[in-house]
């Protein structure tokens, strides 16, 4: 059953772009942590590069691992491409000067967008405890941030709770605190239900949260890595989904056709009411974010121009 409520009806009219334009895009990548990795992330880039993305965000680690990483990575993006670097940002094992003076980096490097976040617990804690002398919370964060400079900041959001949270009207409450801290888009965790997307963004819409609320597409490269994700993060795996995948560990271009179909469907049904963004986990790979890009109508900025000439 589609969610149609009064409050996601006066979001799809507020939220529709004049003009039938096309949708904006964003795109997620991480670290590589190889050489071979390196390869396939900056052959997605280029690729995904064309697309003309709003921008492209890059990852942390579950508890900072990666901070060097993801500043080298945003560097070249911001060097080297035409797009717009996002680095994550968390407030994971790092005191507040510490990820202020991070910030006031990014700043005078010409950085301008940061995905800010709370962070998970390092690799065997069984909870997350904050930083003695850290930001305690995402909220937290982002008003230290907006203390640096005037960054366009994106925060997470859980369309089915997130796993610490007391309850859904807990999740809300966070991002209403975000929001008002002066976080500019949110973009949602990974799902597969869209109702409970749509059930999500009335609820914030009724909360009096005004930012765009930005779903998050995981294509499905491989099933079973799907699962283990959604059981870390909470994300409900539809039965229907699970059966269209069956059968096919061992059969990767099918599973890849299945893929397609699937987050096509998807994006397409977001579509259909009112959303007009979207934010890809690409795993650092192109295909299939490719793909589902092109049934949305986008296409290569060189091809565009080629064919209007």
């Amino acid at each position: 059953m589609t969610v149609t409520s009064e409050a996601s009806k006066a979001h799809d009219r507020s939220a529709a772009r004049p003009g039938g334009r096309l949708p904006l895009v964003s795109f997620e990548f991480f670290p590589p942590n190889d050489a071979a990795m390196e390869q396939t992330l900056w052959a997605s880039v280029r690729r995904l590069e064309a697309l003309e993305p709003r921008f492209v965000s890059v990852t942390y680690g579950a508890d900072g691992s990666t901070r060097e990483r993801t500043h080298n990575v945003v560097a070249r993006i911001q060097a080297e491409t035409t797009l717009t670097g996002a680095p994550h940002l968390t407030c994971v094992g790092a005191p507040k000067d510490e990820i202020l003076e991070i910030a006031r980096r990014y700043w005078a490097g010409g950085i301008r967008h940061i995905v800010a976040l709370r962070g998970d617990p390092p690799a065997g804690a069984t909870k997350y405890e904050p930083h003695p002398q850290g930001y305690a919370y995402a909220a937290d964060l982002v008003a230290g941030l907006k203390s640096v400079a005037d960054f366009e900041i994106s925060v997470a959001a859980y369309p089915e709770t997130h796993p610490e949270a007391t309850g859904p009207q807990a999740d809300i409450d966070a991002l209403k605190r975000k929001c008002d801290a002066g976080a500019t888009r949110a973009i949602t965790q990974f799902f597969y239900d869209n109702d409970a997307y749509l059930r999500f963004r009335d609820a914030c819409v009724a909360a009096g949260i005004g930012v765009s609320i930005v779903p998050g597409i995981l294509p499905i490269t491989r099933f079973p890595q799907i699962l283990k994700f959604a059981a870390r993060c909470g994300a409900s795996i539809p039965a229907a989904l699970q059966a269209r995948f069956e059968g096919l560990d061992d059969d990767p271009e099918t599973r890849k056709l299945i893929a397609a179909s699937v987050a096509i469907e998807q994006v397409q049904h977001l579509q259909r009411h009112g959303v007009d963004e979207f934010h890809f986990y690409t795993l650092n790979r192109a295909e299939l974010t490719y793909a589902i890009c092109h049934a949305l109508g986008l296409r290569p900025r060189v091809a565009a121009r080629a064919a209007t000439a």
